[in-house]
């Protein structure tokens, strides 16, 4: 693995390090609990009864059969959820369906019962009658004229349209020398997280209740969760449990109001756990699309105009990640001349929710491959094109911001320069092709509200409370700020993530905004820790807090050597001293730093069978401050080897019966370990001047160039260019044939 890349101006002694995961222990001995392992005494289990139909009117629903078997306790509807206003009705009518259905797998009704199997038997009991409606379940198809309408409100299924402009887009194609135009269009994948969806609920005699659940962000569940049911937030507590994989896919609700209400109506704790084909086809995957993109560029290599069309599906309800796309299409480019339009359409797949840099990916793979096509078309090589247009610190982008310090050219230049892009590709012959890609990708990268609480015990370590939810190092993360400021080992902090309760209101781990504001927040509790400490030190040497200082975990007398106490050593006095010490933060802050990031991959195609094999991947990508290199590292070898799977396989198949054909993991197909090579990692240190140490997030711009880059390999090897995802065996063979010629 090629050594990081710093370009930061300062080193730390914990920032950077990679000490043992505060978590690690737990996981590996499988002691750590997830939501599926809450037991509590009495329990009931769900199950919940989903519709067989695209789309449909509910004409009636009978439960009486299902009601009077022996173990049922509770069977439930929408009419035993609040009518929802105009704020939650969409967000309501997808936990429970109400008038109509509109995917497969759209909830219906829920049950309670004593047992699994038994709330399995009664669900089959349970007598819907449906009203058979057209469905339509491509964007395309969804805008055509006379296209089947899901909702009364949104004409043409068309539920947002934004614009974004920059200068003026004709005069841009007017200057050009060369223009190229091309249509894309990806399909629907998930996630794919291990875990799937459960949640627990107790209803208390106070009328409050606790929820365990799998989640992103358990004060955004517990908010969701009380709007749906119409009862303050306050009312429902929420325990955080281990999360086994989110990606973006778990910051919404599906169960909990359901395990919520079920327990109110028995008056015992009820847990509902979904199977794969639920995940599948019931939860929030990321949206599939149509894009248009046309771009123009001098003949000496300056972009001069770049617009997009993108129109993204949302499934049943508004809500893609459409606007996202219209923000990072074109970011890592400087160009005076932009005009994105992007469309928000809805359609009877299951309603889409964030997938790591939500919306980016699909845009980059069309903007990616269209840049890469210019750069051919001007003879120039495609990082030097893109070095050339890289955007830099003033640039605008189409949003209207100007860039702060970033990353973009060092990320570019970083791949350029590495070994990786300048070794000789050997061709294999015997049918058998070899090409290599490139492509650079963007993403916003988010921040909000958090709280941290450091408390310090007698014995000199302290406990780190923070409100991220811990999907991706965020626990050892937080105790590195901690451990940075206070001068004490990483090893003395134990950091925990704290129930709705325990601790301040903190926003959704998303957005790759965890490290940004958790990280901060905890910087700040420990720079409280280390204040009220210093006055302790003042204290027992008689002097001002002035005359004392914290330097490498040490007190000591800024006149006087000899009046030097440890951290640890001071703990020991804090009974005598004026007692606990407790550090605390609350901030929302601003200046979290985009991310860029630039892929090379190698890859080999059979020309018989159209498959596509990954020989080589090198991510390049800019961390601001690595807080936790190993972390940073497997946060870009995930999300590349999710874009690769994106890039080659994955996808919902719909029949011609508008239904998912492919939901479980033995056919919707996920890259494995054997499809993978090592994924290199270089780690790009541009300090976010925004953050005390220079933090960006890194969990999602990763997956954002691999598909682009992928087929731009495929091109070099091939001579096609794809403009379909996924490239899987089938399409590589079918644009072969089209094209009638391959080369290498």
């Amino acid at each position: 693995m090629t050594s990081n890349i710093v370009l930061s101006t300062k080193e730390y002694k914990a920032i950077g390090t990679r000490p043992v995961r505060h978590d690690g222990y737990e996981k590996v001995t499988g002691k750590a609990r997830y939501a599926a392992d809450v037991h509590l005494p009495e329990m009931l289990h769900g199950m919940v009864v989903r519709s067989p139909h695209p789309h449909a009117k509910i004409i009636s629903i009978d439960t009486s059969r299902a009601e009077s078997h022996p173990d049922v306790r509770a069977v439930m509807t929408s009419v035993d959820l609040p009518e929802p206003g105009d704020s939650v009705r969409e967000l309501s009518s997808n936990i429970l369906a109400r008038d109509k259905v509109l995917y497969k797998g759209h909830a219906v009704a829920a049950i309670a019962a004593n047992s699994r199997h038994a709330a399995e038997e009664a669900a089959a009991l349970i007598d819907i009658t449906y009203e058979l409606l057209p469905s339509v379940t491509s964007v395309e198809k969804a805008m055509a004229p006379g296209a089947p309408q899901l909702h009364d409100q949104y004409k043409n299924n068309v539920a947002s349209h934004n614009q974004h402009k920059l200068g003026d887009i004709n005069n841009g194609f007017k200057q050009a020398d060369v223009l190229i135009e091309r249509e894309f269009r990806t399909n629907m994948v998930h996630q794919g997280y291990i875990e799937p969806h459960s949640a627990t609920a107790v209803w208390n005699s106070n009328d409050k209740a606790t929820l365990w659940c799998s989640s992103q962000g358990h004060f955004q569940i517990g908010e969701s969760t009380a709007k749906v049911l119409d009862i303050p937030a306050s009312w429902i507590k929420v325990v955080p449990m281990e999360i086994g994989g989110g990606f973006g896919g778990k910051t919404t609700i599906y169960l909990e109001p359901l395990a919520v209400t079920l327990s109110k109506m028995t008056g015992q704790a009820v847990k509902l756990t979904m199977s794969r084909t639920d995940v599948l086809e019931a939860t929030g995957p990321t949206s599939g699309s149509y894009m248009k993109v046309k771009v123009g560029a001098t003949k000496d290599g300056k972009l001069t105009a770049m617009q997009a069309d993108l129109r993204y599906e949302a499934g049943a309800f508004p809500g893609s990640p459409v606007g996202a796309a219209a923000m990072c299409i074109f970011s890592p480019y400087d160009v005076d001349n932009l005009l994105i339009d992007g469309y928000d359409v809805v359609n009877n797949k299951c309603k889409t929710a964030a997938y790591r840099a939500p919306g980016a990916p699909g845009a980059a793979f069309a903007a990616e491959t269209v840049v890469d096509e210019l750069a051919e078309k001007l003879g120039m090589d495609p990082l030097k094109f893109r070095i050339i247009n890289s955007a830099r610190e003033g640039t605008r982008r189409s949003t209207g911001l100007v860039n702060p310090p970033i990353g973009c050219v060092e990320t570019a230049e970083a791949a350029r320069d590495h070994d990786h892009y300048s070794s000789p590709l050997e061709q294999k012959g015997n049918g058998v092709l070899r090409g290599r890609g490139v492509a650079s990708g963007f993403w916003i990268n988010g921040t909000g509200p958090a709280c941290a609480t450091a408390n310090v015990n007698y014995d000199g370590t302290i406990n780190l409370i923070i409100g991220s939810m811990d999907i991706g190092g965020t626990r050892p993360m937080a105790a590195l700020h901690l451990s940075e400021v206070l001068g004490i080992p990483v090893e003395d902090v134990n950091p925990q993530v704290g129930d709705t309760e325990s601790i301040g209101y903190t926003s959704m781990t998303g957005g790759s905004g965890a490290a940004f504001k958790t990280g901060w927040a905890s910087y700040e509790a420990a720079q409280d820790v280390k204040k009220q400490m210093i006055s302790r030190a003042a204290l027992l040497w008689g002097t001002d807090d002035s005359q004392v200082e914290l330097i490498d975990g040490m007190f000591q007398h800024t006149s006087d050597p000899e009046l030097r106490i440890t951290f640890k050593e001071l703990a020991t006095q804090l009974p005598d001293t004026g007692g606990p010490v407790v550090g605390s933060a609350n901030l929302d802050p601003s200046g979290a730093g985009s991310a860029f990031a630039t892929n090379i991959v190698d890859v080999e195609i059979d020309t018989e069978t159209g498959k596509v094999s990954i020989l080589r991947y090198t991510a390049v990508q800019d961390a601001g401050k690595a807080i936790h290199p190993s972390y940073v590292e497997g946060q870009i070898q995930g999300g590349v080897a999710q874009g690769i799977g994106w890039a080659l396989n994955e996808e919902y198949f719909m029949g011609d019966d508008d239904r998912m054909h492919n939901s479980t993991f033995l056919d919707y197909r996920m890259p494995i370990s054997l499809d993978l090579p090592m994924i290199d990692t270089v780690i790009v240190e541009v300090a976010n001047p925004g953050h005390p140490y220079g933090v960006r997030g890194v969990g999602e711009v990763s997956i954002v160039p691999p598909m682009a880059a992928i087929a731009n390999a495929i091109y070099h090897a091939t001579g096609v260019r794809m403009q379909t995802l996924p490239m899987n065996p089938g399409t590589i063979l079918k644009a072969l044939s089209e094209n009638g010629s391959t080369h290498s």
